[in-house]
């Protein structure tokens, strides 16, 4: 079953165009990379797909239903989670109060939790032990007390995870997981995607810098260049792919 798929998107700025006709297809409990250039239109793309971007043409459908009109709320609601290449986090909250935002669509009686009533306090227990679990799982034990803004940028790229998790999303867009991190917390982030993935089945779409990741993650590959599509496959189809390499080496394989 295909989860996300969207066909002919195209957005312009000005006389820019970002994305010309871009179709991608994410199946159901998959990792699918979109790699390219910088400036090939990647992160425009993912705030089309997650619906922060307005697009000029083309049509986005998650789990067969089309999601042309949504709002980004209105995506998270559906199951779709998604990270930020700029982080996206409250400075002065601590980790753990960063990851309990991304638990707010769990919420039950709006009334009841206005109110404090016993169901309410039940509820935040519960999503207060969600957090926590989610946080052992990404290894930020011992940072929940702490603002985020005092943590190492590859810490916070983390905590943005944990809050993504937190959602419970039957799938999640990753903006650029391990950017800022050093290669030990880029395997260990490495490996926690992965179990993600094939342990909790989250379906995934992954932009990447790191083409040593990408490689090893993905089941399959989109690659775009000045805003289109240039190239699709298996990670072993796209590094032997000619148009790829030109791309981004400038110069046509030998």
């Amino acid at each position: 079953m295909t989860h996300l798929r969207c066909e002919g998107i195209t957005v312009r700025f000005g006389g820019v165009m970002a994305c010309d006709n871009v179709s991608i297809e994410v199946p159901e409990g998959k990792i699918v990379g979109l790699i390219g250039p910088n400036g090939a239109g990647k992160t425009t793309l993912f705030n089309v797909l997650s619906r922060f971007q307005e697009y000029e043409s083309g049509h986005i459908t998650y789990r067969d239903q089309n999601v042309d009109r949504k709002k980004p709320h209105e995506m998270i609601r559906l199951g779709m989670a998604r990270t930020f290449q700029n982080l996206n986090l409250f400075g002065e909250q601590s980790t753990l109060d960063n990851i309990l935002i991304g638990a707010h669509r769990h919420l039950g009686n709006p009334l009841a939790n206005m109110f404090s009533l016993p169901g309410a306090r039940r509820n935040e227990a519960a999503l207060v032990d969600k957090a926590l679990a989610v946080a052992d799982m990404l290894h930020l034990n011992h940072q929940l007390d702490k603002p985020v803004k005092s943590l190492s940028y590859g810490w916070r790229k983390r905590v943005e995870l944990a809050r993504a998790l937190a959602a419970d999303p039957e799938m999640i867009l990753l903006d650029e997981p391990v950017a800022g991190c050093n290669d030990e917390a880029a395997a260990e982030l490495e490996e926690i995607v992965r179990h993600v993935n094939r342990n909790l089945g989250v379906t995934m779409l992954l932009v990447e810098h790191d083409m040593s990741m990408v490689m090893k993650v993905c089941d399959y590959i989109y690659v775009i260049n000045f805003g289109a599509n240039l190239a699709d496959g298996t990670p072993a189809e796209v590094q032997e792919n000619a148009d790829v390499i030109a791309a981004y080496l400038g110069e046509p394989t030998q």
